[in-house]
């Protein structure tokens, strides 16, 4: 029976523990020091506080003072803690990096170095091994449409594991394979490692079209979709400017992954309350007292400063990722930027761009042109 600890007990970190027991895994989760109620909860038989979500049985539970005993004798380590946690958590895991196959990266988001150099979360967590004299085990970076206690209840799962070595992409998607939950490898690492934090971000702005509705009482069904469609865009942009496949972005990585949170994740909630015009930064506060991490707050600096160093050329391609960063940072109101970042002050004017000459005289959009009925009869008077 191989063996695998599960490093944070997180909503994430729980619910990956039921396939894992479904599949006839050892599992250990290991608690942080922040995990204490989360823990306290399950020895006392309840569920998750923040997913109500019982704990697949037979798992066994260690206290942050018992890293030690949690990974004895793990294949894997599968790290599932928040992203600004990673850095600290990757150095006290380093000591174990030697004696284990392989680690699975739940975690979304990215990692701003000492040098202010903003960086994917394996690159990240490579650089940090490195310093500490070890080598960083094949990394499989677990990405797609996974809401927790939806997973936790067994309930149908498609999820992505990339892995630079595919073969233990493949390796441990068969290994998870249930009636339920289904992992697709791939060797795209770097595009699902972008569109994994990327669609928090775009989730936040897709919740603010809910909160205008609940606010105003008027539908924004067609404002969402064009935030939907404007997103999938971006994302797509980003994740080839970044090294990753542009398909990998209409898959479960990028448009499946936004759905679901679009629809019922923490950065979708985070949105409505922008979108109902609260404070942004008491409603990630009154969020994270109630125990949810909205990852979209610290994500979305992060991500247009790593395409300011990646990608300068990109910004005037992203105006709706600005637009969260301005209003997470408390610098506009959203709702006064929202449609103008979802919707293209002239969207006629792209296509001229990028298909100059491929028309005929009579409709070509660069030279100007004579009413039409102005026009038939002067062609009718030229004709005579």
């Amino acid at each position: 029976m191989p063996k695998v600890a599960v490093i944070g007990a997180s909503a994430m970190g729980s619910a990956l523990c039921r396939p894992l027991i479904d599949t006839g895994w050892d599992v250990s989760l290991w608690g942080t020091e922040f995990d204490d109620a989360v823990l306290d909860a399950y020895a006392a038989g309840k569920p998750h506080p923040a997913t109500q979500a019982p704990l697949a049985p037979h798992v066994k539970l260690f206290r942050s003072r018992q890293l030690e005993q949690a990974v004895k004798g793990a294949e894997v380590l599968a790290i599932c803690v928040a992203s600004v946690g990673l850095p600290s958590i990757t150095e006290r895991l380093a000591p174990y990096f030697d004696r284990v196959r392989a680690v699975w990266l739940t975690t979304k988001g990215f990692v701003e170095n000492e040098d202010g150099q903003v960086k994917l979360l394996a690159e990240a967590m490579a650089e940090i091994a490195a310093r500490q004299g070890v080598k960083l085990p094949p990394v499989v970076s677990i990405g797609g449409p996974v809401i927790a206690r939806q997973c936790a209840l067994s309930e149908p799962t498609a999820t992505v594991f990339a892995s630079g070595e595919l073969g233990a992409a493949i390796h441990y998607a068969r290994a998870l394979r249930t009636d339920y939950y289904r992992a697709f490898p791939t060797d795209d690492v770097i595009g699902v490692e972008v569109l994994a934090p990327l669609k928090n971000v775009y989730a936040i702005a897709l919740g603010v079209t809910e909160g205008i509705q609940e606010a105003t009482g008027a539908p924004q069904s067609n404002l969402r979709a064009a935030v939907f469609a404007q997103a999938i865009r971006e994302m797509s942009l980003v994740c080839e400017a970044l090294g990753g496949r542009k398909e990998t972005a209409i898959g479960l990585a990028g448009v499946g992954d936004l759905e679901v949170t679009g629809i019922s994740g923490r950065n979708k909630f985070f949105g409505m309350r922008l979108g109902r015009g609260e404070n942004p930064r008491e409603a990630e506060a009154q969020m994270r007292a109630a125990g949810h991490t909205v990852e979209g707050v610290p994500t979305t600096p992060l991500a247009l400063k790593i395409v300011e160093q990646r990608a300068t050329e990109l910004l005037d391609e992203l105006p709706l990722m600005q637009a969260v960063a301005a209003a997470v940072a408390g610098e506009v109101d959203i709702r006064t930027v929202l449609v103008s970042a979802a919707l293209p002050a002239y969207p006629a004017e792209i296509p001229v761009k990028e298909h100059q000459g491929s028309w005929s005289p009579e409709w070509d959009p660069t030279r100007p042109h004579l009413p039409w009925s102005i026009a038939r009869l002067f062609n009718r008077f030229r004709r005579s």
